[in-house]
């Protein structure tokens, strides 16, 4: 198992570690529940540099990640930022990504499970096209650690000073910014739900950062937060999770994702699956379930409309801000309407949930 440059920090803070994708991570501190209020009230503090790093170097960078993913990559802004995915040729998703345009070159952040994965599938689509591009996995180089909930941007504001006006920069924008005598890159990105930072911070200084974010945050309600509330914050936002409501067998359509590809004069794999779903119409589709029976509808949990199995749960917990269980499914495309009663079969037993609209939470403007 790998371990992050904050692993020896956790422990001594009596986080409970568990490996998740390779890397022993932190998934509680206090509790999951206190951590995930700690977001949606006052300021979370993430440690999330399992996520796979990976910097470009090299001729034609840019056309070639237009060719592998299916956001346009050549209209990005410096330091703009944007979600999409990285498809087979069959359309099926091989991970959900972020894509930075930096001031000196391109990066992509990929979920920590299919580092690997990615990483091969772009050096063989480098050699097999004759690109002359270099890819460096910037694990154990750089940290990256996630400040989000209502208070994170006056937390930085604090501690950046002058040198950067945050509460200007849109979400999906970054800048580079002082912070502990180096200059770092902060993104308006999080995958909580709330507005927040993340932060690329050089690895050996990855401590110093965390700690100096605590203590400065302590007036301001700061909790450092582990995986378990991570994914409570995100299914309440209605976010995929690699895994859960994506995979190789799952195309954008079927998971919603629809207007993350970019069709219009361009070329990327992927690309005449995807138009073909697009015109035919997806099979499948996503749907929100709050249950109205007792119980909870965990991943796997089979949805039922009017006798016949329609669907599967593929994220399911209790909202620790709607105090009700919540879940997302994978349904046949208009099998389960929104304001319409399905039942989920949680182990042997039938329990109704209402259908709702995606996502279950937004942050108050």
């Amino acid at each position: 198992m790998k371990r992050t440059p904050l692993y020896a920090t956790h422990v001594a803070a009596s986080a409970r570690i568990v490996p998740f994708a390779g890397w022993e991570m932190p998934v509680q501190y206090e509790g999951v529940i206190a951590e995930h209020q700690a977001v949606r009230s006052a300021i979370g503090l993430f440690h999330i540099s399992h996520m796979g790093i990976l910097d470009f170097a090299g001729d034609g960078v840019c056309a070639f990640l237009d060719t592998i993913l299916t956001n346009k990559v050549s209209d990005l802004a410096e330091n703009q930022i944007r979600y999409s995915l990285v498809c087979r040729p069959d359309g099926g998703v091989l991970d959900d990504v972020l894509i930075y345009r930096l001031p000196t070159h391109y990066r992509l952040v990929v979920n920590a499970s299919n580092t690997d994965k990615i990483v091969g599938w772009l050096e063989h689509q480098i050699s097999t096209q004759h690109w002359t591009i270099t890819i460096t996995v910037q694990n154990s180089v750089l940290a990256l650690i996630a400040v989000q909930g209502p208070g994170a941007t006056a937390l930085l504001q604090d501690l950046v000073g002058s040198a950067a006006d945050l509460a200007a920069i849109r979400y999906y924008r970054g800048t580079q910014v002082p912070f502990l005598g180096k200059t770092i890159t902060a993104t308006r990105t999080g995958y909580t739900g709330e507005d927040g930072f993340e932060l690329f911070v050089p690895a050996d200084d990855a401590e110093t950062a965390w700690r100096t974010l605590l203590a400065e945050g302590a007036p301001h309600g700061i909790r450092p937060v582990g995986l378990g509330a991570r994914d409570t914050l995100r299914l309440e936002a209605g976010l995929p999770l690699y895994g859960h409501e994506l995979d190789d067998a799952t195309n954008p359509f079927d998971a919603g994702l629809q207007k993350f590809v970019r069709f219009r004069n361009r070329q990327f794999i992927g690309k005449e699956a995807l138009m073909e779903v697009r015109q035919l119409g997806p099979d499948r589709e996503l749907i929100g379930l709050e249950l109205i029976d007792r119980g909870i509808a965990r991943d796997g949990c089979l949805i039922v409309v009017d006798g016949e199995d329609v669907g599967v749960v593929t994220s399911g917990t209790f909202s620790p801000t709607l105090q009700k269980a919540i879940a997302i499914a994978n349904v046949e495309t208009g099998s389960a309407l929104v304001g319409t009663t399905v039942h989920v079969r949680i182990r042997a037993d039938l329990r109704a949930a209402r259908v709702v609209a995606l996502p279950f939470y937004r942050r108050p403007r």
